[in-house]
């Protein structure tokens, strides 16, 4: 039988009704905990196969810089009463700067780049901070800039969020952001701020629920 990929449409409507329960279950942790990082479908773009470099810079490969513009991607991951959580792994994934995922199933017709990893991973130290470097997520159909966030404290469950910029045009037409509060917005929202490295730098704390 062959084998059907499925396409963007059909990956964002499932995202859509991945959303609904989300939405739902999200907004009675939020009642509980209302601090806490909101949650995120997880997505279907989530690597099937791991690149050779599993670091935490995916703006090159083998020597190769990716195209479109450097950005660095840093904050903490906290517990819900503000104490850093050391030794979490933290992994995030986007799109390359034409908008397309290193992913077998997206079949988007924006370009492959080979200096993009697509995905990292790193650990937070003691003081619960991660770094990353990858270069600004563009917007495409149906989705603002994001990027894709997953934790996962020792010896407990994963946790996915996502990665908003705050001043772009495309958040309103977002299906995902679009079903947030005002004040989860906030949360979920960075400006890229200048950075003595030379490179914006968006600084996204994460509070577990």
């Amino acid at each position: 039988m062959e084998k059907i990929l499925p396409n963007r449409s059909r990956n964002l409507a499932a995202l859509l009704s991945a959303a609904a329960l989300t939405a739902l279950s999200g907004a009675a942790a939020l009642a509980a905990d209302p601090a806490a990082t909101p949650a995120q479908p997880k997505g279907p773009f989530y690597p099937l196969h791991l690149p050779a470099e599993q670091d935490a810079d995916l703006a090159s490969v083998a020597g190769k810089q990716a195209r479109g513009e450097p950005i660095v991607v840093t904050g903490r991951v906290l517990h819900r009463d503000g104490t850093p959580l050391g030794n979490a792994q933290v992994e995030i994934w986007q799109t390359n700067a034409y908008g397309r995922y290193h992913h077998e199933h997206d079949d988007s017709p924006a370009p492959y780049d080979p200096g993009f990893q697509g995905w990292g991973r790193t650990t937070t130290d003691a003081a619960g901070q991660y770094r990353f470097r990858s270069v600004k997520p563009i917007a495409y159909s149906g989705r603002a800039p994001h990027i894709h966030f997953a934790v996962t404290a020792p010896g407990g469950r994963t946790f996915y969020t996502q990665l908003y910029l705050a001043d772009a045009a495309e958040n309103g037409r977002d299906f995902l952001y679009a079903r947030l509060s005002r004040a989860e917005q906030a949360q979920l929202a960075v400006r890229l701020e200048p950075a003595a490295e030379g490179q914006p730098t968006a600084r996204f704390d994460i509070v577990l629920p």
